[in-house]
């Protein structure tokens, strides 16, 4: 499977090039607003993502900024391609921030859970068990909705170039007995098999490691094969919604945790025995 261009990243790229533009002149954001007749608030929306930016308000800046030809004919195709419905767009009342789209273009993945199993990992009766216990008042079609588009996240390990994906798992994650433990027997053998692909790493963090760097809950750091193009983004779950992070001084907050849990975790090879072990608890 061939990879996608995310609107997600191309809109985000966008907005930088604007950031980069208006710098180069000298304005503020303000300044902008007010030469143009516009709120004074406009241009730091499109610049932060708060408000969608129109073809024409794109060529009023390109012109006010003094962009030469070929900086006019990037930003307008990346305009047009940020337009463009990324395949998560049909799950939108179910998928309701961003990360899906910054995850669909990522290089590389690090993350870490503490709860639940990574959902690229998870399989259909564990994802399944996770939204009926969260969305105790859905019904049966919005459960359906949510399992397939969890579901469809999965076809990024199938690309033809897939992410690197770096995953750090509590131990609790794999003892919490989801779904049954024939769910959680599929589950754990799943995250076996994931050990085996080339484009995987998978560390268990065990109980007896004590405390840890990242207490707070689960983040992942999404890398990208340009780093100046497109600089990497940390996502931080909590119960109600998920933040996103771009600033350095985040960014390497977090890859510090990050490396400080690797290096608590037990390694790879030592992370499959154990899932093993953990694997055979549950009955067949």
């Amino acid at each position: 499977m061939a990879q996608v261009p995310s609107p997600t990243i191309r809109a985000r790229r966008l907005r930088r090039e604007l950031r980069r533009l208006r710098d180069r002149t000298g304005r503020t954001a303000e300044e902008v607003a007010k030469q143009l007749g516009w709120h004074r608030t406009k241009v730091i929306r499109f610049e932060v993502g708060h408000s969608r930016v129109m073809a024409k308000d794109v060529e009023t800046l390109l012109d006010l900024y003094g962009a030469t030809e070929k900086e006019r004919e990037t930003l307008t195709a990346l305009h047009r391609q940020a337009r463009q419905k990324g395949w998560w767009s049909a799950y939108g009342d179910v998928l309701p921030d961003d990360y899906v789209g910054f995850e669909a273009e990522a290089d590389s993945i690090s993350t870490f859970q503490s709860l639940y199993v990574p959902g690229l990992l998870q399989t259909e009766e564990y994802v399944r068990a996770i939204v009926r216990a969260g969305r105790g008042t859905a019904d049966q079609d919005e459960i359906d909705r949510r399992v397939a588009a969890r579901l469809a996240r999965k076809a990024l390990l199938a690309r033809d170039q897939p992410p690197r994906l770096w995953i750090v798992i509590d131990e609790a994650a794999v003892r919490r007995v989801v779904g049954g433990p024939k769910v959680m027997r599929a589950q754990v053998a799943r995250l076996v098999e994931a050990c085996e692909l080339p484009s995987v790493e998978v560390q268990i963090l065990p109980f007896s490691a004590g405390a840890h760097a990242a207490m707070g809950g689960p983040f992942a750091l999404l890398d990208y094969a340009d780093p100046l193009l497109d600089p990497t983004v940390v996502y931080v779950d909590n119960d109600s919604s998920t933040i996103l992070f771009e600033e350095e001084r985040h960014v390497t907050r977090y890859r510090l945790m990050f490396d400080h849990l690797r290096a608590k975790a037990l390694d790879p090879d030592e992370s499959v025995a154990f899932l093993g072990r953990v694997a055979d608890d549950y009955p067949v």
